[in-house]
């Protein structure tokens, strides 16, 4: 019996740093979407699904040397929250009012400590890298909640 391995489908991406040869789509056409997908409020990794589901374009870097980060700093359309430490707030609050409804949840307390230990770690980051506001500051909602 073979050992069930954890994970998705242990899918790499390729080894050829060229574009591949189906896809037909020049630089620029890639940065259009990548730029029109942004003006219509879809964030990063949301953007490189649409590319990869929609248009078939399987990795931007090669097509057109940038990243979509690095194209749309270029358009001046990055957000002004980096999209994980986003991504992670948009989670605190939403576990901040499941632990003001459940105050005896043990295990989702350490889950939202584990949580904002994230956020902070990645906020300090994001300081020092000049990504972030030097006066940034996340309140923590674990604190209000005991």
């Amino acid at each position: 019996m073979p050992k069930q391995e954890s994970g998705k489908s242990h899918s790499i991406r390729p080894v050829s740093r060229r574009p591949p040869s189906w896809c037909k789509y020049q630089p620029e056409e890639v940065e259009a979407f990548i730029i029109k997908l942004a003006k219509e409020g879809h964030n990063m990794s949301s953007i490189g699904t649409i590319l990869r589901d929609q248009y078939a374009i399987p990795l931007v870097k090669p097509i057109t040397g940038k990243s979509i980060s690095d194209t749309l700093k270029a358009a001046n359309l990055t957000p002004a929250m980096p999209e994980d430490l986003a991504n992670l707030m948009k989670k605190a609050q939403a576990m901040a009012v499941h632990m003001d409804k459940n105050k005896k949840d043990l295990h989702n307390k350490r889950n939202m400590q584990i949580i904002e230990a994230r956020i902070h770690k990645l906020s300090r980051y994001y300081k020092r890298e000049g990504v972030l506001d030097k006066k940034f500051k996340y309140e923590a909602k674990i604190a209000s909640v005991t």
